[in-house]
């Protein structure tokens, strides 16, 4: 071990010893010793030791008051990843033990996974950090500390690694953070990904933020030197900070809400931190007696808590000079609890807190897991967690009084299944403050909801899965569905699976159709059909998301049925006598200098004129015209048994059809997700006079990123490359491909 790192050990060790937490020093040691010998020779892109962010994750977690087998699984948690050939999971189990091992593996990302795409990739992974969140809480507690250390030190990276890692942490992390009532790490993690998606927004507000404060540094010192006399009167112990809101909540203000510097009114706070619960409304009181209350600016969080456990008094008063300023008020636990969150409260084995109180603040990951098992789609698993843990919540009460968080939004039917799965499904209606509302009213904070219910009911209906909000509700209805409707289930499923087939231009045979979604199903993870049928019909998966999947197989076998091996055809064989019926066109296509012949347009590619082409002699349909650079007609070169059945092509010069005549064109839109960018893309093709037979969205590399799939009407290419650069100019269109993604 090289004296560099053996002083960073050191480090670790005295932050640990000087601590007074009784940490077993000599596992510790050993895991340090073991982690440096495994990234021996490893360094960062700064240059530095690998060894050296394992440390620093460590002297984070130590920081939160973790316990030994933490501070190892810190020290370790990249070594079954980075240094697979010299260690594994039973390795660390063997030497450390079980736990150790447990919370590495929920560290470790899944590096072989079967999916189609990146997005589903990284969706994966946040499914497996969750699930072993649900089992251990220390997950969650090394993961962020692991990220905060990686956005402290991104500075060294590449431009895109580094926005791609900051809208990560944006989208994920800091919003896990925040739920888990983690604030000081939630507020770094905030700042440090502005001042990397937006640097120049950053400084601005920086510079902002340091103008002001010195054209108003005294006075902060008059309120303060005021408040200070005002508890000393009143005999109140305390102790009182004074701060300047983040650069983040004041760039989500100035931007997101579009206010302007002078409208953020808590831009200034003084934190009043007591003893007792009784003292913070005391002081509460005393601070009325000084200055004005701005009206709807007070906020009791102690009566009633968020539900990341935080608590305080917050006002909003106006100061002497007609400043105003923002007071918190709390005690020391609640003070604990709002800069650490759960960690705060989380004391392994210690006693201090039951697991069944613990469990009952980490019910939000339970839900998320219950989601995974029962959607087989990763959009629905991402919207669950945008739901349950990105959005604001609304509090609710019950007739009992008792206080219900719902994310904003949420209606009567979510209130109802978070109070019981029961209730849900036996629910005939709902009362808001005593009047009977709709089933999709949206209930607001301090409303009193009362959910009727009657025993006669046959249980939720399906139109509900479109009318709820959270994951929680959806996951209690189709798990309603999936147990006492399974034959209904299937029967819808194969009536919405048979529907699309009848979209495709060419009939298949019942045996054909079920060997397709066989297949399709296999490859999502289904043991048979009927389970798929089942899954579609109570909405474990939905038709968008199959429906591509379907087309594809549809394609691919139809190809394997015109490609098969059998005697070859000649062109003159399937030359027509008169009038030959052509798909879409007709006309403007020779085939190896013969005119007249039956041709299609291949899907896989969709030829346009203007485009090189090659013909495919296929079995009973014609000849099948390919572009010359499609992937089915290098593949389907390379196999010499259907080599004669391949036959020159090309548009007829001259052929006034084509001028007159339409092809389908695919196009596939990348573009940044905001609202009305669909309707933009309709418009543009409108004003074009271009025609739009089908659009659908899909999920982008990234959670602010998208793709739109369109297939419209085309002259030739030169038309094609018109309306492609007129839809690039779209805001928002980061990029357009031909074909579908």
């Amino acid at each position: 071990m090289s004296n560099e790192i053996s002083s960073r050990c050191k480090k670790l060790y005295n932050l640990l010893s000087a601590s007074g937490k009784s940490y077993d020093l000599e596992k510790i040691k050993e895991a340090c010793e073991y982690a440096a010998k495994l990234h021996e020779g490893q360094f960062r892109v700064s240059g530095e030791p690998y060894i050296s962010h394992p440390i620093a994750v460590a002297e984070i977690v130590a920081g939160l008051g973790l316990d030994t087998n933490s501070i190892c699984a810190a020290l370790l948690h990249d070594t079954v990843e980075d240094c697979s050939d010299k260690t594994d999971l039973n390795e660390l189990e063997a030497r450390f033990g079980k736990e150790v091992a447990m919370l590495v593996d929920g560290l470790t990302k899944l590096v072989v996974l079967n999916v189609e795409d990146k997005e589903e990739a990284h969706i994966e992974n946040i499914r497996k950090m969750l699930l072993a969140m649900s089992k251990d809480v220390r997950v969650i507690f090394i993961k962020l500390c692991d990220r905060l250390h990686n956005m402290r030190t991104l500075g060294v990276k590449a431009d895109p690694k580094r926005r791609t890692t900051a809208l990560e942490t944006m989208h994920v992390y800091a919003p896990l953070a925040h739920r888990l009532g983690m604030q000081k790490i939630k507020q770094e993690l905030e700042n440090l990904c502005i001042s990397y998606l937006d640097p120049i927004g950053y400084e601005e507000i920086q510079s902002y933020i340091e103008e002001k404060y010195g054209e108003t540094m005294g006075f902060i010192e008059n309120v303060r030197h005021s408040v200070e006399n005002k508890l000393k009167e009143n005999n109140i112990h305390f102790t009182l900070e004074g701060r300047i809101k983040s650069v983040y909540s004041i760039y989500r203000k100035m931007f997101n809400q579009n206010k302007s510097f002078d409208q953020i009114y808590d831009f200034y706070a003084l934190r009043i931190i007591v003893d007792t619960e009784l003292e913070c409304y005391t002081a509460l009181g005393l601070i009325h007696e000084q200055f004005k209350s701005v009206p709807g600016r007070f906020k009791d969080y102690i009566s009633t808590p968020k539900p990341n456990m935080y608590q305080s008094l917050h006002t909003t008063v106006i100061g002497r000079d007609g400043i105003p300023f923002e007071v918190q008020i709390r005690t020391w636990n609640m003070h604990h609890v709002a800069e650490y969150g759960i960690a705060a409260h989380w004391k392994y084995k210690t006693g201090e807190k039951s697991k069944e109180e613990i469990d009952k603040k980490l019910e939000w990951i339970s839900r998320l897991v219950e989601t995974e098992d029962e959607t087989k789609d990763p959009d629905e698993f991402l919207n669950a967690l945008k739901t349950d843990i990105f959005h604001d919540e609304t509090f609710v009460f019950t007739p009992k009084g008792d206080v219900i968080a719902l994310p904003q939004g949420s209606t009567v039917i979510d209130f109802a299944y978070s109070i019981h799965s029961g209730v849900g499904n036996s629910m005939i209606g709902a009362k808001i403050n005593g009047m009977i509302v709709p089933i999709d009213r949206s209930p607001e904070t301090g409303d009193i909801v009362e959910i009727l219910t009657s025993s006669a009911s046959k249980g939720p209906s399906r139109d509900w899965l479109t009318i709820v909000k959270t994951s929680e509700a959806r996951t209690k209805i189709r798990s309603w569905f999936k147990k006492e409707k399974r034959s209904d289930n299937i029967v819808a499923g194969k009536a919405m699976i048979e529907a699309e087939f009848r979209k495709f231009a060419k009939a298949t045979t019942e045996a054909k159709r079920n060997e397709m979604v066989a297949a399709v199903g296999k490859r999502l993870g289904f043991m048979s059909a009927e389970d798929l049928y089942n899954t579609l019909g109570y909405g474990g998966i939905s038709m968008g998301k199959l429906s591509g999947k379907l087309r594809d197989e549809y394609e691919r076998n139809l190809e394997a049925l015109e490609t098969e091996s059998a005697e070859p055809i000649t062109v003159e064989q399937i030359k027509t006598v008169t009038n030959p019926k052509t798909v879409r066109s007709g006309g403007g296509i020779v085939v190896d200098g013969a005119h007249g012949c039956q041709v299609k347009f291949a899907r896989c590619c969709n030829p346009l004129p203007g485009d090189e082409v090659v013909g495919f002699i296929t079995k009973g349909f014609g000849i099948s015209i390919h572009k010359t650079d499609c992937p089915n007609v290098i593949q389907g070169k390379e196999n010499p048994e259907n080599s004669s059945r391949w036959v020159e092509a090309h548009w007829e010069k001259g052929d006034s059809s084509l001028d007159q005549s339409m092809y389908e064109a695919q196009i596939t839109l990348y573009v940044r997700d905001r609202l009305g960018i669909v309707a933009d893309v309709s418009v543009a093709l409108s004003e074009m006079r271009v025609f739009l037979l089908q659009i659908n969205t899909a999920a982008g590399a990234s959670i602010e990123e998208s793709i739109i799939n369109l297939k419209i009407s085309c002259k030739n290419v030169e038309h094609y490359h018109s309306i492609v650069a007129r839809l690039r100019a779209i805001s928002g269109v980061l990029d357009v491909a031909r074909g579908f993604s």
